[in-house]
């Protein structure tokens, strides 16, 4: 009798352990419910408070900014499709809008842009966001927004091997050729305003053109962005004959690239962001935890290496730009920081 009022009270022990599990087991799905519900409702949100994120979904297409010949960022090199350091960055934005949103058939549309009218088509929303070789300084920051720093850089001159210009004090009173639209062009305009340099500025269109005018001997120096002078001295490249066409060894190849050196204590350190409209907190928010997971994780530093230190298309010419200790700074530390 004893060993059956044990037997019963175990039968009453597991029917209650039985209960328990159940209900823990309700209690499981109804917690994971409310966490999606939670999600979703933090989707929506994010969604009524960005119009970026509203006019993507209304729209079922992410628009990107792209370049032509930004070589090695953004640029054309064959096929649809534009290819480069910040356009992979861009791609992989671009697919974490989609994952927010829940858009299993986000188009991503690509449309090409210049120096010149890159941040209008920002900011007037016919682009979404463009990641390729735009200078985060304070004064766009009046125009657009900008994400976590994706490039660090010096600003630096291409010159011809032999040419007395050794170093920025040395362009006083010469000739010096930028390109149009970009951070040097305004920053050569201060220095001859606020240091009476007296440079004669010449502005070009594209950097190709800005080679070609140190070349002929029309300026003594092209002041741009290191990692741009590099490309231009491995590569030669330089937009195709059409739109959209993909970038070609130029004309006048880079075959004399011995000829030419590049020169000059950094006027200054600069950074990239990939750029979107102002006041768009949900978008930038999307935008900065990309990069911050790319750099803290080793992505950025596969995908640096990938155009920076190995063959790139189309004729697989090697940067060999080795990183700065900058550079892994700012991977170690994601921010959104301008350096002006």
């Amino acid at each position: 009798m004893k060993g059956i009022g044990i037997a019963r009270r175990l039968r009453r022990h597991a029917r209650a352990g039985g209960r328990a599990r159940a209900l823990s087991a309700v209690l499981c799905r109804a917690l994971a419910c409310a966490c999606a519900l939670s999600g979703a409702a933090a989707t929506r949100a994010d969604e009524l408070e960005s119009p970026t994120l509203r006019k993507i979904r209304d729209t079922g297409t992410i628009v990107i900014g792209v370049r032509e010949a930004a070589v090695p960022f953004s640029y054309m090199a064959g096929g649809s499709h534009a290819t480069g350091y910040s356009y992979e960055i861009a791609r992989r934005i671009a697919a974490a809008v989609q994952e927010t949103l829940q858009l299993p058939a986000l188009r991503v549309r690509e449309l090409t842009v210049t120096p010149q009218n890159r941040i209008t088509l920002v900011q007037d929303g016919t682009v979404d966001l463009e990641c390729s070789t735009t200078t985060h300084t304070r004064e766009r920051e009046n125009d657009v927004a900008f994400s976590n720093s994706i490039f660090e850089y010096g600003v630096r001159m291409l010159v011809k091997r032999g040419s007395p210009v050794k170093d920025f004090g040395d362009l006083a009173g010469r000739t010096v050729v930028t390109t149009a639209g970009t951070s040097e062009e305004r920053l050569l305009r201060r220095w001859n305003a606020e240091r009476a340099m007296n440079m004669r500025i010449v502005v070009a269109k594209t950097h190709a053109d800005s080679v070609e005018a140190v070349r002929s001997g029309r300026a003594v120096a092209f002041v741009m962005d290191e990692p741009l002078l590099h490309a231009a001295l491995a590569t030669g490249y330089e937009a195709g004959g059409a739109p959209g066409a993909p970038v070609a060894q130029s004309a006048r190849s880079m075959g004399d690239a011995h000829d030419y050196a590049i020169v000059g204590s950094p006027a200054r350190s600069e950074v990239y962001g990939c750029m979107f409209r102002r006041g768009d907190v949900a978008f930038k928010r999307i935008a900065d935890d990309t990069i911050a997971k790319m750099e803290r994780s080793g992505e950025a530093l596969a995908l640096y290496r990938r155009w920076f230190d190995t063959p790139i298309p189309p004729a697989g010419v090697n940067l060999d730009f080795p990183m700065s200790a900058q550079m892994r700074t700012l991977f170690a530390n994601p921010n959104d920081q301008p350096l002006d």
